[in-house]
C-alpha cells in the first residue's frame, strides 16, 4: 500500500467493498454446496484419521503379542521392570522417606520425589479404567484371553 492509501484507509475500504458484493452476488445454493463440501472433507479427514488410529493399535497389539511370547527378560520383561519401579518409588515416597526425616543428625534430609510424575506413572501402569480388577472380579483367567480370533 502506498502511503497515501494507508493514510485514507482505502486498502480497507476496498476490501469491505469487494466482500459487501461478492455477499450480495453468492447465491444461497452456492453456499449451502461450499458448506457441504466442506462437511465432506471433514468427514473423509476423520475417517481418514481413524483408520490410521486403528492400523496403529492394530499393529502395536502384533508387536505386544509378539513380546509377551518371548522368554527374553529384555524384551518381555521391560514392563514388569516399570512396575518395580513404581514400587520402589511408591516405597521411597511413603515409607523410607518419612523415616529418613525421623533420624536424628541429618541436616540436609533427601528431597522427596515429585508426586504428581509418581500419579502418572502409577496410574499409567495399573490402568485408569481398572480392568484387572475388573477380570479378578469376575474371576476372568486371564492367562487363556485371546486378542483376536483366527477365521
Amino acid at each position: 500500500m502506498s502511503i497515501w492509501e494507508t493514510l485514507l484507509g482505502g486498502g480497507n475500504l476496498v476490501k469491505a467493498v469487494g466482500d459487501a458484493v461478492d455477499n450480495l452476488f453468492t447465491s444461497d445454493e452456492e453456499r449451502l454446496e461450499k458448506q457441504l463440501e466442506h462437511y465432506k472433507a471433514e468427514r473423509e479427514y476423520d475417517y481418514k484419521e481413524a483408520q490410521l488410529l486403528s492400523d496403529q493399535n492394530v499393529a502395536q497389539t502384533e508387536v505386544n503379542k509378539e513380546e509377551a511370547r518371548t522368554g527374553n527378560l529384555f524384551i518381555a520383561g521391560w514392563r514388569p521392570a516399570i512396575g518395580w519401579v513404581g514400587a520402589f518409588a511408591l516405597l521411597y515416597q511413603f515409607v523410607l522417606y518419612p523415616l529418613l526425616l525421623w533420624i536424628p543428625g541429618i541436616k540436609n534430609p533427601p528431597k522427596p520425589l515429585d508426586y504428581t510424575l509418581l500419579y502418572t506413572l502409577i496410574t499409567g501402569m495399573l490402568g485408569i479404567a481398572g480392568m484387572r480388577s475388573y477380570d479378578k472380579l469376575k474371576k476372568t483367567d486371564t492367562n487363556k484371553i485371546v486378542l483376536f480370533k483366527k477365521k
